[in-house]
């Protein structure tokens, strides 16, 4: 039997499995390989049950009546998938011009699917309308990172450096759900006496293996962040020397916290003055140091600030670029790092340069063989496409690839009723998810275990998925679809079906760029295990760890940034009185399509539930496994109950791994960070109330 070595199809770890064909199904197995060693979650061990699962989309699906979204979808030849496709596009860029076509990505394409995808809306569409779901996940750090240290890496040190720090802030993550494997480094840290503080509103598991758990107000944590600098300035903790030699505009940001005194801090985050003290001067002198962010913390209207408040914090302090020590953002997809630098967001273009920089421009439009001025500017990030679908100015026709919107994203009804408003969506996907039963036209598309390609793990690690098995017959890869799209168009010489042949051409595209992979080769990444980037030449070792000689700035500094707290786009109010905050459980992932569909993990978790203090559930009448409506000012949802006493009084939370009547995005706030354009998933009012049977979404 042939062993295949690759890698789990789900998180940013992208753990080291193998897997060897058998009958009646593929058997697999964890590998050593660096990030896992040897370990696996429970969703990583039932990965293989999705190749022969009998939902499986086998063939292309076309709607009965074109003219009518509500007839049943019927088994089509890709011929005839095609021709619908194409047709609607020269109609639609013929009435509406360029921009009236556009595809929404994913962060678990691998990276030559995101580079292939960017280019195709680009140079065969000759669209801007692109965006992808990692605008929901990874944008505000990544924003706040290469304002302050001129990259964004969510990692700029190794998985395994964890386990040497002495003191860990973890804000608003909770590894031990949604990373199982990764809690190792950490319990290696704890084990050797780290200590490690866990800012949650939640008891989480990870936070109840944390030396202190700070539990603030879901939507304060950047008041939190200014409160603890401002402790360690008057105190004087922090690093002087580091200050003076490594970074700029300090004196901005010390002015800016002044006013965030311990008592005024805990009186709008709730956590007490002493923990507070406590918490820096662990990260001052329990050094090394880290302090990592997550989605918690940076999901809100103000998330780009708040990630900048704790990267003021680490640098203050002296944290970053220090051996075991600095700032991190916890990387949520399993190509979240990969897919946003190779051209799916709508403002970026390979190599992580951006669209409007016209060097970038010249660079990418040389190696792809087009005028630079071919290629369009900016688009619209991801929430502000699918807010104007179907709408005049709008994309009409869209292509959907790795994503399901129809549940991630926020305001979900309202993003339900704009893609039904579309003249044509077409989706690939492995099975029928929810966005893809609104489709026109649904493709078929390659799983994990049937392509080869890279990744980029959370660490900055590109690391290979090697096919261990072929497609269905029908079923084609994402590649193959684009490129015939490309041909039907006419553009098809740009464009190539070949994975390693979009790799080395994505090499050349991303060459002196902030994320370059020229000299990663796929023999590279095998020989060594993944290569980390920024690696410029085939001779350079590349770059587990970032800083320790500079940064990539203009002047070689880091930069601090000035930033204030600002409540909440919606706070609560007599008719919508607690927070709603969402987030993962351990046996589901993302929207739920393919973890939903495992019998093992529907056992263990067979449906969401909401989780109250028994203090307010008491308010309402709720007892534990009670049906619980919960209300917004856009929707409203149901789940059973769960109380938690570890769960602040005035907060509940929900997974948003579901859809329908469960569908926790029905309430969430669309408002944007002004400056990454991260919708508000973290921080909405809801209302709440014991009901006897679900009904039906506003």
């Amino acid at each position: 039997m042939t062993v295949t070595e690759t890698h789990c199809p789900y998180c940013a770890l992208q753990c080291g499995i193998r897997l060897t064909p058998e009958i009646p199904r593929v058997r697999l197995e964890p590998a050593e390989f660096p990030v896992n060693r040897g370990g696996l979650c429970a969703k990583g061990w039932t990965a293989a049950e999705l190749l022969d699962h009998k939902d499986r989309l086998l063939t292309p699906l076309v709607r009965k009546d074109p003219a009518d979204r509500r007839s049943p979808l019927r088994e089509a030849t890709w011929d005839e998938a095609m021709e619908r496709i194409v047709a609607a596009i020269r109609a639609s860029q013929q009435a509406y011009g360029p921009d009236s076509v556009g595809a929404f990505g994913g962060g678990g394409l691998t990276n030559e699917k995101a580079y292939t995808l960017g280019k195709f809306v680009r140079v065969a569409l000759r669209s801007a309308s692109i965006d992808y779901n990692g605008r929901f996940c990874m944008s505000s750090a990544a924003t706040a990172a290469n304002r302050a240290l001129g990259v964004d890496r969510g990692l700029p040190f190794p998985l395994e450096d964890l386990a040497q720090a002495r003191t860990v802030l973890l804000v608003g993550a909770n590894p031990a759900d949604a990373m199982p494997p990764s809690m190792q480094y950490l319990d290696a840290g704890r084990a050797e006496g780290a200590r490690h503080i866990v800012v949650d509103p939640r008891l989480t598991a990870t936070a109840k293996g944390a030396y202190r758990h700070l539990q603030p107000l879901p939507g304060t944590d950047l008041a939190l962040a200014n409160g603890l600098l401002h402790i360690a300035i008057r105190e004087g903790l922090v690093d002087e020397e580091y200050i003076r030699d490594r970074t700029t505009g300090f004196d901005a940001v010390r002015a800016a916290v002044n006013s965030y005194w311990p008592g005024r801090v805990e009186r709008m985050t709730g956590v007490p003055e002493a923990h507070l003290r406590e918490t820096v001067r662990l990260l001052a002198t329990g050094k090394p140091a880290m302090i990592l962010t997550a989605r918690g913390a940076e999901q809100h209207s103000n998330g780009t600030d708040t990630a900048q408040a704790y990267l003021n914090l680490a640098l203050a302090l002296g944290l970053v670029g220090r051996p075991y020590s600095g700032y991190g953002t916890i990387t949520g997809q399993g190509n979240g790092q990969g897919g946003r630098e190779h051209g799916q967001k709508a403002d970026q273009l390979p190599g992580y340069r951006r669209l409007d920089d016209p060097a970038a421009r010249a660079h990418v439009a040389k190696v792809w063989g087009v005028d630079p001025d071919e290629l369009p500017r900016p688009g619209k990030s991801a929430y502000e496409m699918l807010d104007r679908l179907g709408t005049d100015g709008g994309v009409r026709v869209l292509l959907v690839l790795a994503s399901n919107i129809a549940v991630s994203a926020p305001h979900a009804n309202h993003v339900i009723d704009r893609l039904r408003a579309l003249d044509l969506l077409v989706v690939s996907d492995i099975f029928l998810s929810e966005t893809a039963a609104l489709a026109d036209v649904v493709l078929p598309t390659a799983q994990w275990a049937e392509e080869e390609g890279t990744m980029t793990n959370l660490e900055g690690r590109v690391i290979r998925r090697r096919r261990a098995l072929p497609p269905p017959p029908e079923v084609r890869t994402d590649l193959r679809f684009l490129k015939d799209l490309a041909d039907r168009l006419g553009r098809g010489e740009y464009f190539t079906d070949e994975p390693r042949e979009v790799f080395e051409e994505l090499r050349r595209a991303g060459a002196g760029g902030i994320a370059d992979y020229a000299g990663i080769t796929w023999e590279r990444v095998d020989a060594e295990q993944g290569v980390f980037w920024p690696c410029p030449s085939e001779d350079h070792p590349g770059t587990p760890r970032l800083f320790a000689d500079g940064f990539p700035t203009p002047d070689g500094r880091a930069r601090f940034v000035r930033v204030e707290h600002r409540d909440p786009h919606e706070m609560p109010d007599r008719h919508y009185p607690y927070v709603l905050t969402t987030g993962r459980t351990m046996q589901q992932y993302q929207s739920g399509n393919q973890t939903r569909r495992v019998a093992a993990l529907s056992v263990a978790m067979p449906e969401p539930r909401v989780e109250l203090h028994p203090d307010l559930a008491r308010r309402h009448g709720i007892a534990d496994s009670d049906m619980v409506e919960l209300r917004s000012r856009r929707g409203r949802a149901f789940f059973r109950a769960r109380l938690n006493p570890g769960i602040r009084p005035d907060t509940v939370f929900a997974p948003f791994h579901w859809g329908g009547d469960n569908a926790v995005n029905a309430l969430t706030d669309p408002a944007l960070d002004r400056h990454s354009r991260m919708p508000a998933f973290k921080a909405c009012a809801v209302a709440i109330a014991r009901t006897e049977e679900p009904g039906g979404n506003c």
